[in-house]
């Protein structure tokens, strides 16, 4: 939390509890009502009286004047004035400069750390794909979320473990093997990416459905002789999932994301069945005539579930109850967040409810909902092919940051390519994030790869920019100015205002953290990483650096900044370069 926030609410604080009234408010009420003024004229905090009026019955303004007779004089404080119904507090803009650049660069990659979570342990679960199609567009997304999370999370002291569970049984997947065993006669991947391959056949699968009710009968009969353990499926499930995993694991090196823990549903879900016996003993959930499991949740307008159907086949329910269990002893987790599509939602309503019945503490559990990725020509469609793979999306973003990279300089083919690949994530990452996650988004490539505007290559840009600016500080005049570095800062006779709103901005990454945290949202570090690099270019271009009467605070200032953008995009998963 910004220090100086907190120093104006212990001082609104004691004067509220000194007014006639004896007004007691907690301090933590107090810091979430002192607002930041739209201008630095109107003071660097702000508290609204507006809300007192009724309880003391009086004019807003007479209470702000009230108030601010019962504040002290304080040095970390250059004026405190009122406006209206408002305490305006104006920051000793010196002294807080020179304090906030020598914490930052003090603190470095630990500057806005906090404890929010410190006695938590959680998994974070994502992507979790059906190994029937490889990963696409909304994966990215998901991914994108569920490391930024993670990252957000260990930021505030939480200890994170990121799973991902395959989804490598049911009908699905019995979908894309029928095609196979009837129409891919032995075929091999060769060139084409493995998951990609198996893709291909689950799409076959249902144009071929459409026209016979045939291709759906056998699906489900392969799903039973699956279970069953038939060793001509097994043999052939085996090698389309072996196929289908190593293409996604391709794509998780080339998005750069890695797990902690990898679990399977080929592997748990008759663990799942175990306790849907006994749920059905304890009378939780009912057996019908047919040989079905379900459970009537009409009371709690969630209809009517299947758990196992007629045939005897299972639903992906059972695992997830399974591994719910599962996973908290594995780990001693204490909370535990499952990063999902926004039409899930029923999915996880449910599957909350039947772990509080089966006697579990749901209170820890979180479904992370996220909205739809669309692009410019629609929505996707997996089962009729019209959906854009992850790969595929990569493949162009990577292609247009490419042509704009040899436009710029001239560079070797394996500079452009370590450069290209980490501009590429940075570009899809943040407008994957920079959006609320609950909200459907729109992932236009072209835009994405823009080195100005609101993307993640014009963080970069801006990264690299301050990068260039302390590179060109020459080493001998650099050298000469150390012995009297804090002299210098202490020496600064006049803030400009570009100075004054980036290390306002700079100040605030703390809160940021901490507010993302707690609302369980990355966007707010995304839009604030892009605006903090907005100010940071407009205080280049008025305030020159090198050559100034204040070079040496000026090039702190400009680390600063380079030191709190990095930890900034850090926690979005994106990687910074030194040179763009």
């Amino acid at each position: 939390m910004n220090q100086l926030k907190e120093g104006v609410a212990k001082l609104l604080k004691k004067a509220l509890e000194e007014l006639e009234e004896k007004i007691i408010i907690k301090e933590e009420n107090i810091l979430k009502m002192i607002e930041v003024p739209p201008s630095a004229e109107m003071g660097d905090y702000s508290f609204p009286c507006f809300f007192l009026a009724e309880r003391l019955k009086q004019e807003p303004n007479e209470i702000a004047l009230s108030i601010r007779e019962k504040i002290s004089t304080s040095s970390e404080f250059d004026d405190i004035q009122t406006q209206g119904a408002y305490v305006n507090f104006f920051v000793n803009r010196k002294e807080f400069t020179i304090n906030q650049i020598k914490e930052i660069l003090s603190k470095k990659e630990k500057f806005g750390k906090n404890d929010l979570g410190k006695i938590n342990r959680t998994m974070v679960e994502f992507p979790s794909p059906n190994t029937n199609k490889p990963l696409h567009l909304g994966h990215l997304r998901n991914m994108s979320i569920g490391e930024s999370l993670s990252r957000i999370l260990e930021f505030s002291g939480e200890k994170v473990i990121r799973a991902n569970l395959y989804n490598d049984r049911g009908i699905h997947i019995s979908q894309s093997m029928l095609a196979y065993q009837k129409l891919g006669k032995n075929k091999q991947p060769e060139k084409k990416k493995p998951d990609h391959f198996v893709g291909e056949f689950y799409v076959l699968f249902h144009k071929k459905a459409k026209h016979s009710k045939v291709w759906e009968r056998e699906s489900h009969e392969m799903l039973r002789k699956w279970e069953e353990k038939d060793k001509k499926t097994i043999a052939l499930w085996k090698k389309m999932n072996k196929w289908a995993l190593s293409g996604f694991k391709e794509t998780y090196r080339k998005f750069d994301i890695e797990f902690d823990k990898e679990y399977f549903e080929s592997e748990i879900y008759t663990s799942g069945k175990k306790i849907i016996e006994y749920a059905i003993k304890k009378g939780i959930l009912k057996k019908e005539k047919d040989g079905a499991v379900s459970i009537d949740l009409k009371k709690e307008k969630l209809g009517k579930k299947y758990l196992i159907r007629a045939d005897g086949t299972s639903l992906y329910m059972i695992q997830d109850i399974h591994l719910a269990i599962q996973k908290i002893k594995d780990f001693k987790l204490n909370k535990s967040i499952y990063v999902t599509g926004s039409e899930q939602e029923y999915h996880f309503k449910v599957l909350f409810l039947l772990l509080k019945k089966l006697g579990l503490n749901i209170e820890r559990m979180k479904h992370f909902s996220y909205g739809m990725v669309n692009l410019p020509g629609g929505k996707m469609k997996s089962r009729e092919g019209e959906v854009v793979d992850a790969d595929n999306i990569i493949d162009k973003v990577k292609e247009l940051v490419v042509n704009e990279l040899k436009k710029r300089e001239k560079l070797s083919k394996q500079e452009i390519e370590s450069r290209s690949l980490i501009i590429t994530r940075s570009a899809i990452k943040y407008m994957l994030l920079r959006t609320d996650i609950k909200k459907n988004i729109l992932f236009n490539p072209k835009e994405s790869v823009s080195f100005e505007g609101d993307t993640g290559p014009y963080l970069l840009y801006s990264y690299a920019r301050a990068n260039s600016i302390l590179k060109k500080a020459k080493e001998a005049e650099l050298e000469r100015e150390v012995g009297e570095e804090n002299k210098k800062m202490l020496e600064i006779e006049q803030l400009e205002l570009k100075e004054i709103e980036l290390i306002k901005k700079l100040s605030q990454f703390p809160e940021i953290v901490s507010n993302s945290y707690i609302n369980s949202n990355p966007s707010l570090i995304a839009n604030y990483s892009h605006q903090l690099a907005q100010i940071f270019n407009e205080f280049y271009h008025s305030c020159p650096v090198i050559g100034s009467n204040q070079e040496v605070f000026r090039l702190k200032l400009v680390e600063a900044f380079k030191q709190v953008l990095k930890n900034s995009l850090n926690l979005l998963g994106i990687k910074v370069l030194e040179r763009m």
